[in-house]
């Protein structure tokens, strides 16, 4: 007996209107339940059991696309698959590759929120909010990280590498950590397209090159004792401060910050806790007899800053 196949015309499947099954061969079946709507049905047996797999409704599924459907499920037989489990792994594949799927900007604001702790200048996070979303987001930021190239990078940085060269450079670096952080947390594969070393230095001009760096000239050291004295002529906290950061030779902001509880006097010594030093260790600064005669005329307001305002 030969096996008839397509055996439906769209005619008979638009005229159909008894609740029954109309085969069309294959497996392929036309269900008409009995509140008049058409589906389209796969019908199979596979190790001895019988089974029935819905392919959609007849709206969404014309005939042909129906056939097309219910040759895929018989190749997966062949392969000794269930084209039921087949689809429901798919499914879950896509569910989970979606759920997996994250922008450019939450990617940013992901790594952020990982990293904020871990800066000690609170202005650090403001700057990296600010470059982001004034120069990537709007080219990147709605963008699936995963979707991010070459070609999006330099379009970001092109328009200011040559007249922001500082902020551009900054922001490329930014953006390699934040495409770096989603390949490790697995939301993109591949390079990193923002890498500088062999990849953006071969289509942007080296920035040093653009903008050379010109440090602050430094005071010739035999004008530093006319220069010490006419710090010592002014007046206000700001003169003393500056003072004081030249005779311990710190940092400006460590000297901002002093407080009288660091500083001990009769020790001749200034102990900089770890949590405002850059290196995260305490630094224990002696004090020179014109250190420590800077701080006895200062005026002291119990523990807080040796130089407030």
């Amino acid at each position: 007996m030969t096996l008839r196949w397509n055996k439906l015309s769209a005619l008979a499947v638009n005229s159909a209107r008894t609740p029954s099954y109309y085969g069309d061969g294959g497996g392929l079946w036309l269900q008409v339940s009995p509140s008049g709507t058409k589906s389209w049905v796969f019908r199979f047996t596979l190790a001895g059991r019988r089974r029935e797999m819905g392919l959609g409704t007849v709206r969404t599924i014309a005939l042909a696309s129906a056939r097309v459907k219910v040759r895929a499920c018989r190749q997966l037989l062949l392969d000794g698959r269930d084209p039921i489990e087949a689809r429901r792994t798919d499914r879950i594949a896509t569910a989970l590759s979606q759920a997996r799927q994250l922008t450019f900007d939450q990617c940013a604001a992901a790594y952020i929120d990982a990293h904020r702790h871990g800066w000690k200048n609170p202005k650090r996070v403001s700057q990296w909010e600010n470059t982001i979303a004034t120069y990537a987001s709007p080219v990147i930021g709605a963008l699936p990280v995963a979707d991010v190239d070459t070609d999006l990078i330099v379009k970001i940085l092109s328009p200011i590498w040559a007249s922001k060269t500082e902020t551009a450079a900054r922001l490329r670096g930014r953006i390699e950590s934040i495409l770096d952080w989603a390949t490790v947390s697995k939301f993109r594969q591949g390079e990193n397209p923002a890498r500088w070393r062999g990849h953006l230095d071969q289509l942007l001009a080296t920035p040093h090159k653009i903008a050379p760096v010109r440090n602050h000239p430094a005071l010739p050291w035999h004008k530093m004792a006319t220069f010490m004295a006419a710090l010592n002529a002014r007046e206000g906290i700001a003169a003393r401060a500056v003072q004081f950061a030249i005779l311990t030779a710190c940092r400006s902001g460590e000297v901002r910050g002093a407080t009288w509880s660091e500083i001990d006097l009769e020790e001749n010594l200034w102990t900089i806790p770890a949590a405002r030093m850059k290196a995260g260790k305490e630094h224990r600064v002696p004090l020179s007899d014109a250190a420590k005669a800077l701080l006895a005329a200062m005026e002291r307001d119990g523990d807080n800053f040796a130089f407030p305002g």
